[in-house]
């Protein structure tokens, strides 16, 4: 197993980074590879979990060990595998997801692509207590009962900007930044996404 990857950055792609090691350029999967970018021609450090299959061996990639962790739980769920944890991961903040696991909200968990109802419930059955000693879900210190805001605003100023004639390319470059202004309305996310891409 390769537990991490620590080298130069060299390239950026849609769905992955290549870190050059001693001349070797492992392509590694992430969620967001564009919030690297500040990184580009640097020394960056992964953490990383390799997918073998009979048929593919592929690196995925993570800033944090906790995010590796919910990655390394979610595809022993049955239905859901490297591709769509990652995606999940994409788009989650680690605590909000423990927390909607620990109160069995399904709603929460169905906002993702290719999680129904089914595949929410298998989320809950298999994971329920097996995720709050995340240190970024405990060092949050909030009860399981505070309700999960935000994503579906997030998700909702997404698909705004597409309208608007943004690519998926263009709108995950910004994201990381909206979501660390911790905007709460969809007008407000799609207002300050479109003055960030107004200055790329």
């Amino acid at each position: 197993m390769i537990a991490y990857i620590n080298g130069t950055l060299t390239f950026i792609q849609d769905n992955s980074v290549v870190i050059d090691v001693h001349g070797i350029g492992y392509e590694v999967f992430c969620a967001d590879p564009f919030s690297f970018q500040q990184q580009m021609e640097n020394e960056v450090f992964v953490y990383t979990y390799l997918h073998v299959r009979e048929d593919i061996q592929a690196l995925y990639g993570f800033k944090t060990e906790d995010e590796k962790f919910l990655f390394e739980q979610l595809i022993s769920v049955s239905g859901i595998g490297p591709k769509s944890a990652i995606t999940i991961l994409g788009t989650v903040h680690v605590p909000d997801f423990i927390s909607a696991v620990e109160r069995e909200d399904e709603k929460y968990l169905t906002q993702f692509p290719g999680v129904g109802k089914k595949t929410a419930r298998q989320i809950i059955l298999d994971l329920k207590g097996k995720l709050v000693h995340v240190a970024s879900y405990t060092s949050t210190d909030k009860s399981v009962e505070e309700p999960v805001t935000g994503q579906q605003q997030y998700a909702e100023a997404e698909e705004a900007l597409k309208a608007l004639g943004y690519t998926d390319r263009e709108i995950s470059i910004i994201m990381p930044q909206l979501r660390r202004d911790n905007l709460t309305k969809t007008d407000d996310i799609v207002r300050q996404g479109l003055a960030l891409l107004m200055k790329k």
